[in-house]
């Protein structure tokens, strides 16, 4: 795929996801770099590009409050003052699942960096993935049996039961677009392996966010509820008391598992280790097709414990859509001409980045 650029990224946010027309009002709501998750370049690639497409910019930080994210009243006069409010900044995913100001177009950023506003990530039309997560999710919903596995020794299965009315998602718009509407939990049974670590979903902070185990683990479902885990005794016992820690601060159902979801973004890669910045590897990195993970612990989206399934196979009524973490998207009806109508997309599908922070399973 040609032209690939941060720049280039930039307007396919601008053009293709918030539809921006010369003269709206753009405010960038954004974290400063010192948080350790946005980097400081994205804002002036953003700007720079919003004023080549004659959008009025404003800028604000809006920090990071991980024990009290909310739109304060400046923040709300200073939506007021937009047609179109993008997060760069957690905030915006913290509050993902929230009420936004009605008649705006607000946007999260899951593109941290500048470095992947130049990556296939957020080059590859807008337009192409949203069309594939459209198709997912409604071969999801009119099939019979769906199984999940992967190398570690997954193995789910269960009907989907989707929702796809609008409070099935969230309110906001994404960018990129990189998971399909998640799957209820309820009518799936089975066990699904981690990745050597439980860590938190960017819903709510807490310390320790992450704890990680020293053998193989696996939670046991059944009709999304976690009735256990099997390993080592010692890293059973750490996965119980983290459970029992998250689930008393909250107040939320220990044991509820939400939904699921895997990647669709061939383009989402992560060029750092996931271990230095869980959180950061939590918001940026699941839209790979090598992650599916579980929203658990609460009774909402996205719940407080995430479990990434790593190289995942997913079969749709014995059609193996993703494969060793390798999502076949022309095998989606439908999905041959998606491809063929967007050529920088099926070059993503050609040649994925399947860098996402850990070393391969497979």
């Amino acid at each position: 795929m040609s032209d690939i650029t941060p720049e280039h990224g930039a307007r396919n946010l601008l053009q293709n996801c918030a539809q921006a027309r010369a003269g709206e009002r753009l405010l960038i709501a954004y974290e400063p770099p010192e948080y350790g998750y946005f980097d400081a370049d994205s804002v002036q690639v953003v700007t720079s590009a919003a004023r080549d497409l004659d959008l009025a910019v404003e800028a604000v930080d809006v920090g990071f409050n991980p024990d009290n994210p909310h739109l304060s009243d400046a923040l709300l006069q200073a939506f007021e003052r937009a047609d179109i409010i993008l997060f760069l900044a957690r905030l915006g995913d913290q509050l993902r699942f929230s009420e936004m100001p009605q008649g705006k177009k607000v946007i999260v950023s899951f593109a941290v960096t500048k470095e992947l506003f130049g990556s296939g990530f957020s080059n590859g039309h807008h337009d192409a993935f949203m069309a594939l997560k459209s198709l997912v999710n409604q071969t999801l919903a009119t099939s019979q049996h769906v199984e999940l596995s992967c190398p570690a020794g997954t193995q789910v299965s269960g009907r989907p039961e989707m929702n796809l009315a609008p409070s099935g998602d969230t309110s906001i718009l994404r960018f990129p677009m990189s998971v399909f509407t998640p799957v209820p939990a309820h009518s799936f049974t089975g066990r699904i392996a981690m990745p050597g670590f439980l860590t938190g979903t960017g819903s709510k902070y807490y310390e320790p966010y992450t704890v990680e185990f020293d053998g193989p683990l696996l939670a046991v479902m059944h009709e999304g509820r976690l009735t256990g885990f099997d390993g080592l005794p010692t890293d059973v016992a750490k996965a119980e008391a983290h459970y029992d820690f998250v689930a008393k601060m909250f107040g939320i159902d220990r044991n509820f598992v939400h939904s699921w979801h895997a990647g669709i973004h061939p383009g989402c890669g992560y060029p750092w280790d996931a271990r230095e910045n869980y959180e950061r590897w939590g918001g940026a990195a699941f839209g790979n097709p090598r992650i599916l993970h579980f929203h658990t612990c609460g009774a909402y989206a996205p719940g407080e414990i995430s479990w990434n399934v790593i190289d995942p196979t997913i079969k749709v009524d014995r059609v193996t859509l993703w494969e060793n973490g390798h999502f076949h998207a022309e095998r989606l009806p439908g999905g041959a001409e998606i491809l063929a109508r967007f050529p920088c997309a099926a070059a993503l599908f050609a040649t994925p980045d399947t860098d996402i922070g850990l070393r391969r399973t497979a």
